[in-house]
């Protein structure tokens, strides 16, 4: 039976009066890639900055690895073990791209910290090639692989991706998700918050469909590749 990495009940989010998220609930389980998918607006991007701590849930609990991260501080959750990648990137533009993984790792004995900037290059040897170079000359595509790989040097267990396509040409689209795919070959479990349905779900094992603040459907990433209803709505079919 696969162990039940991230627990999620029972969610309710407001902003001031506007019920953002109601009652969403699900689980990511070690070494799957789970999806959410949805319209803009529909309470993807809030669910994982409640995960992370940086919005409360007036109901319900976040269970990482057993323990409730309900009352964990954001930047403590990070050495529990969980990493979110950030929609837009956020990279420290001013710095450079060795100094931005740097930042990553605060969380890390520096003893560690020369591995896990190794490991990152081999994920990602556009990195390496500009380790040098100021974070906020570039690329789209380049800053969404260092933003990636800052949070690889917490050395997550489970890691978080808001919409890590925004924005990217088409290639650059392709490279990434090769990319995600390699990081689940290689043991890292992700939960995935994507616009573009028809990518996330083709990498995921499973896929919870957010409709204005609630989970509407749920199942496979096949299954909902195959889903009539999630076809006409998010994959143009």
């Amino acid at each position: 039976m696969s162990e039940t990495m991230l627990k999620v009940d029972n969610l309710n989010v407001y902003y001031g009066n506007i019920h953002a998220i109601k009652g969403v609930s699900f689980e990511v389980n070690r070494g799957e890639i789970v999806t959410l998918i949805g319209a803009n607006g529909a309470g993807k991007t809030t669910t994982l900055q409640t995960i992370s701590g940086l919005l409360r849930s007036r109901t319900g609990s976040v269970e990482f690895m057993g323990e409730n991260l309900f009352h964990v501080a954001p930047h403590k959750i990070v050495s529990h073990g969980l990493a979110q990648v950030p929609e837009g990137r956020r990279v420290f533009t001013q710095m450079s791209v060795e100094e931005n993984l740097e930042m990553g790792a605060y969380t890390r004995a520096k003893s560690e910290i020369a591995d896990s900037i190794a490991y990152v290059y081999e994920q990602f040897p556009r990195l390496k090639e500009r380790r040098r170079q100021v974070a906020g000359t570039l690329s789209g595509g380049e800053q969404q692989m260092l933003a990636m790989g800052r949070a690889l040097m917490s050395k997550p267990q489970l890691l978080m991706l808001d919409e890590p396509s925004m924005g990217l040409a088409p290639i650059l689209v392709e490279q990434i998700f090769d990319i995600i795919r390699n990081l689940h070959k290689d043991g890292v479990t992700i939960l995935l918050v994507e616009q573009n349905a028809q990518m996330a779900l083709s990498v995921a094992d499973r896929g919870y469909v957010l409709e204005v603040g609630s989970i509407a459907t749920t199942g496979t990433g096949m299954e909902l590749l195959e889903n009539d209803a999630v076809r006409r709505a998010y994959l143009g079919g």
